[in-house]
């Protein structure tokens, strides 16, 4: 079922979240620890998809299309931007 419950509490900062593992990586905004690296350049991220975004500027993927001019993008929050341009 549906729940908007955040039963996860920061306590450096106050945020709440749904799951235990959302405020471990969460946690890492305060500890500054970055766990996760690219295998390339070696560039540090909090969590893994950070390392998956960022390996596709290596690789030149670009998986995310605009289903109105098929220009691409590698994150889909820069299709999301790219979108408000047809409106």
């Amino acid at each position: 079922t549906h729940t908007d419950e955040r039963p996860y509490r920061c306590e450096e900062c106050g945020k709440s979240f749904r799951h235990r593992s959302t405020l471990t990586i969460h946690h890492r905004v305060h500890s500054g620890e970055k766990p996760y690296k690219c295998p390339e350049c070696h560039k540090s991220f909090t969590n893994s998809s950070g390392v998956v975004r960022h390996w596709r500027t290596h690789t030149g993927e670009k998986p995310y299309k605009c289903s109105e001019c098929h220009k691409s993008f590698t994150s889909n929050l820069g299709l999301v931007g790219h979108r408000r341009v047809h409106s």
